[in-house]
């Protein structure tokens, strides 16, 4: 079977297949088609994302989600043309089909394009104090507190290098000097580095106003203290994709209230509901910005990327939100630490 044949699939199949079949194909998505191979939809990491915002379950077939009406090309059309088509619509595979809409195969971006670097800067926010992690923080930065005898700064480097990224900045204050010596100028991992040090605590937005010169293309931001599995380059895709000047990572999160719930009208009991579950999408710290968000950034004061945001919504900037469906851990205190070390042995090193 060709490798691209893998990749097939059908509208019945559940939504949880399509991910493991999209996380482990080479082209990012999967093609639904029908039982004689007839194209009827894709399914892209987007669409999934979608899904999920829509509380659709991870059980229900790619029919609720897919994309009914994808692009493709006819089987013995120009190379060109293809190429066109793939590039007009941002694509990364394009299905070619026959007179009678079978899939025969599947373009591939790469297969025209030798994939390229991302120039996209890559901002890390490495100066927090550390202070729920105390002693551990007493002499060390919290981002070069070991991971299973790695630095979690590093961890977070070599991902986005695996992703093709290479120019980073890190925003530094508590024993920044000890990162820098650390990293230096990324020479080491064969990427470039530079730094921004706050001379006060400025937050995670306030930070910005210090990077040394306008950004040109769109920029993720993060803070140094998560460990997680995110596609980068999903998240990039999602962001261009929606035109958003800003997106958000978030994170789903359950909330059991540990009692009986009353509902009452006056002094009426209607229900009584036990141990009742809340559902949230939380700020999973990580974004995407446009270089236009630098413009709502004041200098040299403290402020922290909710405030930044609810500036963009109000002058009406695009907003967007990017669930995060791979594994991620906010490293806050001892417990998150010691879980850290754990994961990382368990699902980073397979």
């Amino acid at each position: 079977m060709d490798e691209w044949q893998l990749v097939l699939i059908t509208a019945d199949t559940s939504i949880l297949k399509a991910i493991e079949i999209i996380d482990k194909g080479t082209i990012g998505a999967a093609i639904v088609v029908d039982d004689n191979n007839k194209l009827i939809g894709t399914v892209t990491d987007g669409d999934v994302r979608r899904g999920i915002l829509h509380n659709i379950s991870l059980q229900a077939p790619v029919s609720d989600i897919m994309n009914t009406n994808p692009k493709y090309a006819h089987h013995g059309e120009d190379k060109h043309s293809i190429l066109n088509t793939m590039k007009k619509f941002s694509l990364h595979h394009l299905p070619i089909i026959n007179d009678a809409r079978q899939v025969r195969y599947i373009e591939l971006m790469d297969d025209f394009v030798k994939t390229t670097e991302h120039e996209n800067t890559v901002v890390i926010m490495a100066g927090g104090y550390g202070t729920r992690l105390r002693p551990l923080t007493n002499d060390c930065p919290k981002p070069l507190l070991k991971i299973d005898n790695k630095p979690m700064l590093e961890i977070i480097l070599d991902q986005f290098i695996d992703y093709g990224f290479h120019n980073f900045i890190f925003s530094l204050n508590y024993r920044g000097d000890m990162i820098k010596q650390h990293f230096a100028d990324g020479t080491r991992w064969g990427v470039n580095i530079d730094y921004i040090e706050e001379q006060k605590p400025l937050g995670t937005a306030g930070a910005l106003s210090l990077l040394p010169e306008k950004m040109h293309q769109p920029f993720i931001v993060m803070n140094g203290d998560i460990m997680t599995q995110i596609n980068f380059q999903h998240l990039l895709d999602f962001h261009e994709q929606h035109h958003a000047h800003a997106t958000l990572c978030v994170r789903e999160y359950q909330h059991t209230i540990p009692y009986g719930v009353v509902s009452i009208d006056e002094h009426r009991l209607v229900a009584l509901e036990e141990k009742p579950q809340q559902q949230f999408y939380i700020n999973a710290g990580i974004y995407v910005l446009d270089p236009c968000a630098l413009d709502y950034i004041d200098n040299d004061k403290s402020m922290d990327m909710p405030e930044l945001v609810d500036r963009l919504i109000a002058r009406n900037y695009s907003t967007a939100v990017f669930p995060i469906r791979e594994y991620w851990l906010d490293i806050g205190q001892p417990d998150d630490y010691k879980q850290a070390n754990k994961d990382y042995r368990e699902l980073f090193q397979c």
